[in-house]
């Protein structure tokens, strides 16, 4: 293959096609709470609001399905993924181990530029949350969180958290809406994280492990049965 052909290739695959941008639009209407749990997905409403026909919103709909936030039922279509509070409990102990994995491999960072991802994201944070933003913070956490599982380049590590990803930008959500009506205040995600990469920085493992196990999770785990208990 010619290098014209070969670039003309890349770029198409580069670029998005419909059913693509259906999933990102539909993915942040979940993980900001507007279709909650157990919510159906009626093909006719949805092929409406975003303005594109039966055959991508479906494919869309079975992008989702793989990624574990929506479900198919018989007779009844496409509905929002029913989330527990123990199915929450289970996200976030498979991000924990996974993440001390990432740590316990990856620390000391020998390699700074891998820290470049977790400084972008960091910013990409603080912004949103001064915005206002909850579907930018939550996808600056991700991105964060990504980075941070990324440090010690284990392809198979990273693949397992990617899997968990979108389930997981789902429960990110809920501890927003958590901690802002705890604290009032949605704005204390930045400083947390800022402290986590300081400490990541600095090569302070034990540190590093500390936070991670105490990174803001904890009131909202708790509380966990008041806050979602079980999909009706």
């Amino acid at each position: 293959m010619s290098a014209a052909a070969t670039a003309a290739a890349a770029s198409k695959v580069l670029v998005p096609t419909m059913a693509d941008a259906v999933v990102q639009r539909l993915r942040a209407l979940i993980v900001s709470g507007e279709f909650r749990p157990g919510d159906r997905l009626v093909e006719e409403r949805l092929s409406e609001m975003f303005g594109v026909s039966r055959p991508p919103l479906r494919e869309a709909l079975r992008i989702l399905q793989r990624d574990g936030l929506v479900q198919s039922l018989p007779r009844r279509g496409f509905i929002v993924i029913p989330i527990t509070a123990e199915d929450v409990r289970e996200i976030y102990s498979l991000r924990f181990a996974l993440e001390r994995m990432a740590v316990e491999l990856g620390m000391p960072v020998q390699d700074p530029s891998r820290l470049q991802p977790m400084r972008e994201a960091l910013e990409d944070m603080r912004v949103a949350a001064e915005n206002g933003d909850d579907e930018a913070v939550v996808e600056a956490n991700s991105r964060f969180h990504l980075a941070l599982v990324s440090l010690p380049g284990h392809k198979r590590l990273i693949n397992t958290y990617e899997g968990l990803r979108l389930q997981l930008e789902l429960c990110m959500g809920y501890n927003l809406k958590f901690r802002e009506q705890l604290f009032g205040d949605r704005k204390d995600v930045h400083p947390r994280h800022a402290q986590l990469l300081e400490s990541i920085e600095k090569g302070d493992k034990e540190a590093v492990l500390y936070e991670i196990a105490h990174h803001g999770n904890r009131s909202f785990l708790d509380n966990l049965d008041d806050l979602i208990g079980t999909p009706g």
